[in-house]
């Protein structure tokens, strides 16, 4: 149980040891090697909220939901990790199937953890495709994958993310909705990543960071944090919003885990005092980011792959050197790239913008010149 992770512990470190970090996907203006402040800087000079509002209730008029239906997390991967826990528990408390094993299907190529966690809680997962370059998402590849036949277990989820990890592809509400009820229908829920989602150049609605979101829907289930879009990752603030049930077992679920640290909690309520100053912010640097990236690889025959509107961070692929020689390349060069083993396809490797505009242009010329050299 709990096996390594081998995509944390290949970046633990590195990002503060480039010189250019094209790996890391928050949007931060300061370099990851500066030294960590009590407040970070963008919450420094905020004022706190006036009134007694919760995090919880602040979370919940995000996503136009009631509290009711919000867990908070130290961070989105404990809001995965109660999410998966809580899937788990609640189809073992079934008395539905003649096998009683757990099965969970993800999304491939894909996010490492999303796939190792299961495994760890002993959930068997398989994976679906979703088919590159455009990572496609088909919910009738998820449904032959949950309904594989010989593999009658007890369903527990289906996971995504959206922004797809690593493409940066995004899918519509609708998109969501299909596979919500592909899973609802199979007794178990969808459990949606929406930490890259608020990553649109213009509001695509009045929720969730206004990207496209799952919350709400029947049968699912969405994390979010303030770490990616907001740059807030020191913090550890991340939640999920599920049904009132499923929210309410993951409640006794978190019991068993450490919480959300106070200081946290006040920071991330004065975050949420200034939201509309601080969207904007991030929706700007993410945008100059996306042109950035967007130029480049438009200005390289050699590479290949899509960069999704709005997006800061794509999967590419070059024609002559696969993820892992240029990934070993950047880096003797000082530029950190994430290859693409790390989500199950070796041809390609992720570039991530996440830095301010001068830095991430820097290292974009960095990485152009390490490719020059195949």
């Amino acid at each position: 149980m709990f096996p390594p992770l081998p995509y944390l512990e290949w970046i633990e470190g590195r990002p503060a040891a480039a010189r250019h970090d094209l790996a890391s996907s928050d949007l931060r203006p300061n370099p990851s090697g500066s030294p960590p402040a009590l407040v970070p800087g963008r919450l420094a000079d905020l004022p706190d909220p006036d009134g007694g509002t919760t995090l919880r209730e602040y979370v919940a008029a995000e996503y136009d939901v009631s509290p009711s239906r919000v867990v908070l997390a130290a961070g989105a991967t404990h809001a995965n990790f109660l999410a998966v826990a809580t899937a788990g528990a609640l189809a073992a408390e079934r008395d539905d199937a003649a096998d009683p094993t757990l099965r969970a299907v993800v999304e491939t190529p894909g996010y490492g953890p999303l796939v190792e966690t299961p495994r760890a809680l002993g959930i068997r997962t398989d994976r679906f495709r979703r088919p590159l370059p455009d990572a496609t998402l088909d919910p009738s590849r998820a449904a032959s994958a949950i309904e594989e036949p010989g593999l009658e277990r007890r369903f527990t989820h289906l996971t995504v993310t959206n922004r797809h990890n690593p493409t940066g592809v995004l899918a519509s509400r609708t998109d969501l909705q299909r596979l919500a009820t592909i899973a609802r229908g199979n007794d178990g829920y969808l459990l949606v990543d929406e930490v890259y989602a608020p990553y649109v150049a213009e509001s695509t609605g009045d929720r969730g960071f206004g990207g496209p979101t799952a919350a709400g829907l029947d049968g699912a289930v969405t994390v979010g944090s303030l770490t990616k879009f907001h740059g807030l990752g020191g913090l550890r603030v991340g939640w999920l919003v599920a049904p009132e049930r499923f929210a309410r077992r993951a409640e006794a679920v978190r019991n068993h885990v450490p919480a959300l640290a106070d200081p946290s909690v006040a920071l991330a309520r004065r975050f949420f005092s200034n939201r509309d100053a601080a969207v904007a912010d991030a929706r700007d640097h993410c945008a100059a980011n996306h042109d950035l990236l967007a130029e480049f690889v438009a200005g390289r025959s050699d590479l290949s792959g899509p960069v999704p509107d709005g997006s800061s961070f794509a999967f590419l692929s070059h024609e002559s050197a696969d993820g892992d020689d240029v990934a070993e390349a950047a880096w003797g060069a000082g530029v950190l790239v994430v290859p693409g083993r790390f989500f199950g396809e070796r041809g390609g490797f992720r570039v991530s913008l996440g830095g301010g505009e001068e830095a991430s242009a820097a290292a974009l010329s960095a990485l152009g010149s390490v490719l020059d050299g195949f």
